[in-house]
């Protein structure tokens, strides 16, 4: 059976993009800056990565905004993706998309590239790709006349993650490789190519570039200068509400396991959907992977970070997920055998059967989940210590795991909440929580509270390209 991987994985070398930004809606997280003079509103290119959280709200990904009637904003909505320009209250350049964003485990790159200084300014000359490929299709369209300005390189605010005309239409997902180019409209070859051996679109260095005026290259490399611009114009953007913590290696070129936010009946998700929260009364609600396997030794850390009725942690078959969303847990009854959990009570559930397994935990607990299947064991550990005197390391001998998983399966993580006041955190390499220590695992990858078992590795598509 094969691996479950994000639908643009890439696993092929070259560039390597290091790091990204991860925003969440909930903190209000964004950047800004206020160019001090005009550079060429007529003539721009701009390019990010971009991996989305959260779907269905109008989210800002870039916006400039001279006054309340005149303003460019690249935005989702109804998980399209719109461009548009407004002078005095009246659109005059629009493309929105009809293709829809709805992949959460996949980066997607987009670039626009903009050059109204032709005599008839039209599909070849303000452009919008997605993942190399130019967009055709799309729901409205107005091309702008010749020589018509954006707000774009305007010497007024320029945001990152929300509108800049008020505290809303924040982004929740992850930002990479940020590029603007002031002065040239640019194909996306200058920021990509097609990886020779999948296909896939990669990122390639922009560091050669000429960006002009006010252009910029946020690279996220400085967890002291999240804004940091590295393009040599010291074009640095303000952080606001982004820490160190929200610098992650989740990035185009090691595309890590989240929470997967199409599944249905979900909890709340947030921290990029790291962070799993239940809604309201007692009914159960599951959180489960974006990644699914079926091979290799896989790890990782779940936080307690509220508990007030009830949690469970685990690994379901990615057959069962979306039956394991409808109002139950992990190891509920009903999932053909297929979800395998740990609640806060210190039992273990399996098909609705329940049995003394571990310590109980509770707030500020921090529970690994050491999923073996290569010889198809699964074991938990609380704060550090492997529960039933359990040895991952023991491989088919199994000593004191929780369960046998079933073969022939591609298996997922996931987290079940209870109570309107239950949160956990997860961490599959790149934590929204603050952490005392930080281990990675053999390869190197990785962020977590206590040891890796030697063997066992963080859920990444680096990882993962090791299966072939």
């Amino acid at each position: 059976m094969p691996l479950i991987l994000p639908s643009n994985s890439i696993s092929a070398g070259g560039y390597e993009v290091d790091n990204s930004l991860r925003f969440n809606s909930g903190s209000s997280d964004y950047l800004e800056r206020t160019p001090s003079s005009e550079g060429n509103r007529k003539k721009w290119t701009w390019s990010a990565w971009i991996k989305r959280s959260k779907l269905g709200s109008e989210e800002f990904v870039f916006y400039s905004r001279e006054s309340a009637d005149n303003d460019t904003r690249f935005y989702f909505q109804d998980d399209t993706f719109r461009f548009q320009n407004t002078v005095s209250n009246t659109t005059n350049v629009r493309l929105f998309t009809n293709r829809v964003f709805r992949d959460v485990s996949a980066w997607y790159h987009i670039v626009i590239s903009y050059d109204s200084t032709v005599t008839t300014p039209d599909t070849n000359s303000i452009q919008m790709f997605v993942n190399g490929q130019k967009e055709t299709s799309f729901s409205a369209t107005i091309y702008p006349s010749q020589n018509q300005d954006t707000f774009v390189n305007d010497n007024s605010l320029h945001t990152i993650g929300r509108r800049s005309d008020g505290a809303s239409n924040y982004f929740n997902g992850y930002m990479s490789e940020i590029v603007l180019i002031d002065g040239q409209a640019l194909e996306p070859t200058s920021f990509g190519e097609f990886d020779a051996d999948t296909g896939i679109w990669k990122p390639i260095d922009v560091s050669g570039l000429t960006f002009g005026t006010n252009g910029f290259y946020l690279d996220f490399e400085n967890s002291g200068s999240l804004g940091a611009d590295v393009s040599g114009n010291g074009n640095n953007f303000t952080v606001n509400n982004l820490t160190s913590i929200d610098q992650t290696t989740d990035t185009p070129t090691n595309n890590t396991n989240t929470h997967n936010s199409l599944i249905k009946d979900l909890p709340t998700l947030s921290e990029g959907n790291l962070n799993v929260t239940s809604r309201v009364g007692s009914t159960w609600e599951t959180a489960t992977g974006t990644i699914g396997v079926s091979q290799g030794k896989w790890y990782c850390e779940y936080k307690v970070i509220t508990k007030s009725t009830a949690l469970m942690f685990g690994v379901i078959s990615m057959t069962e997920v979306n039956a394991v969303a409808n109002g139950k847990h992990i190891g509920d009854t009903g999932l053909n055998s297929l979800g395998y959990g740990y609640n806060h009570q210190g039992t273990k559930y399996n098909n609705g059967n329940y049995s003394s397994y571990g310590d109980t935990f509770t707030t500020g607990d921090i529970i690994g989940i050491a999923m073996d299947l290569d010889n198809h064991k699964l074991y938990f550990s609380k704060n550090g210590t492997w529960q039933n005197s359990g040895d991952p390391e023991s491989g088919a001998t199994g000593t004191g795991s929780a369960y046998d998983l079933s073969t022939g399966y591609d298996y997922t993580f996931g987290a079940s909440v209870n109570n309107g006041s239950d949160e956990a955190g997860g961490n599959f390499g790149n934590p929204a929580f603050t952490i005392s220590s930080g281990n990675s695992d053999g390869n190197g990858y990785g962020n977590f509270e206590y040891s890796v078992p030697s063997g066992y590795y963080a859920l990444n598509t680096k990882n993962l390209a090791e299966f072939g």
